[in-house]
């Protein structure tokens, strides 16, 4: 019997830039750098959720958008942050999603998935140093507040 075994060819690319890294040192400066990466206008449209990566100086490595939402929800996937963590090497990474109705407090789901980045990442030594909800003209910090 002769079986072929061949499945779908995956690329993985990650391309650091290393020029001007900038460092985060509390959740202010993950804040600032996160809300940069929004175009003007979307943060209150609807929901992104996006993780931030760290090496281990705490300088920024990148970032990426998970998932984009409606404008109450976004499903975020364990799989692809921890994916994409691995692919940038980072040994520390922060979530980060923003909430259109502008109201911070973390919703049940937003306590769920913190859990469960958090659970997938201490498997791999890779540290959550934090959650953070933002809006345009303020956040709420997961770390800052004890929930992590």
């Amino acid at each position: 019997m002769n079986i072929d075994y061949k499945v779908g060819e995956v690329k993985l690319s990650y391309k650091p830039k290393f020029k001007n890294q900038q460092k985060v040192t509390c959740s202010e400066d993950a804040y600032r750098y996160m809300l940069s990466t929004y175009k003007k206008g979307t943060i209150c449209y609807k929901e992104y959720f996006k993780v931030l990566f760290l090496n281990q100086a705490n300088h920024i490595l990148g970032y990426t958008l998970i998932s984009e939402g409606g404008i109450t929800e976004t499903c975020a996937d364990v799989r692809l942050i921890m994916q994409a963590a691995l692919l940038t090497n980072s040994v520390a990474l922060i979530l980060v999603h923003n909430h259109p109705s502008g109201n911070l407090k973390p919703s049940r789901q937003d306590m769920e998935i913190t859990k469960q980045v958090r659970d997938a990442a201490q498997l791999m030594r890779i540290k959550v140093l934090d959650h953070i909800i933002l809006t345009d003209t303020e956040y709420y910090s997961f770390a800052d507040e004890g929930l992590l």
